[in-house]
C-alpha cells in the first residue's frame, strides 16, 4: 500500500474536518459496548486519537497529547463512551424512543422521602453474572446516577449535550 502524507497541503480546518470525518467516526462506531472494557482496549484507542491529534495540530510526535485533546475539544475515548452511553439514555428518557431502551430505564422510586427524591435517578438493577452486569440497564443506570443534577435536569438535548461534554471535561482534564 502506498502511504503519501498529504497533511502539509491541508488547511488546519480542512485537517480537522478530514480527521472528525474518517477516523473519529470509526473510533466512535459502536463504541457504547464498550463501556466496562479492559484499560488494554481503551489505551489501543487511545494511542490511535492522540496521534490523531498531533497530525491535526502538526505537533510533534512526543508532544504530551492531552492538551492536543483539549485545544481539539475532543473527549478522550473513554468519555466518549459514557458521552455517547448518557445521552442515549437522555434521548431514551426524554422521547422515549426507541421503545425497547426505554422500558429498560426503570425510575428509582425510594423507599421513604429524601431530600434527593426531586432528582430523576434510575434504579440500578442487582446482576448475578458479571456478563449480565454490563447490560444497558445496568450501565445507562449507573452513568446516569453518577451525573450531578445541572447535567440531568434539562428540557433540550443540545443543552445537554453541552453540559455532559464540559462535566466529562472537568473529570478528566
Amino acid at each position: 500500500m502506498l502511504y503519501v502524507n498529504v497533511r502539509h497541503v491541508l488547511t488546519p480546518e480542512l485537517a480537522l474536518t478530514v480527521a472528525c470525518s474518517i477516523v473519529a467516526t470509526r473510533i466512535d462506531y459502536c463504541n457504547s459496548i464498550l463501556y466496562g472494557a479492559p484499560a488494554a482496549t481503551f489505551s489501543a484507542l487511545q494511542h490511535v486519537q492522540n496521534i490523531l491529534a498531533r497530525v491535526v495540530t502538526r505537533s510533534a510526535r512526543r508532544s504530551s497529547a492531552k492538551p492536543l485533546l483539549e485545544s481539539l475539544h475532543w473527549l478522550p475515548v473513554r468519555q466518549r463512551v459514557t458521552y455517547k452511553l448518557a445521552t442515549v439514555c437522555y434521548k431514551a428518557r426524554s422521547t422515549s424512543t426507541p421503545v425497547y431502551l426505554q422500558s429498560q430505564l426503570v425510575p428509582h422510586i425510594p423507599s421513604r422521602p429524601l431530600l434527593s427524591s426531586h432528582t430523576p435517578r434510575l434504579a440500578v438493577s442487582r446482576t448475578l453474572t458479571v456478563f449480565a452486569s454490563s447490560a444497558f440497564s445496568v450501565d445507562a443506570a449507573a452513568i446516569w446516577n453518577s451525573l450531578p443534577d445541572n447535567v440531568v435536569n434539562l428540557d433540550t438535548l443540545a443543552t445537554f449535550n453541552k453540559r455532559l461534554k464540559t462535566h466529562l471535561f472537568h473529570c478528566v482534564m
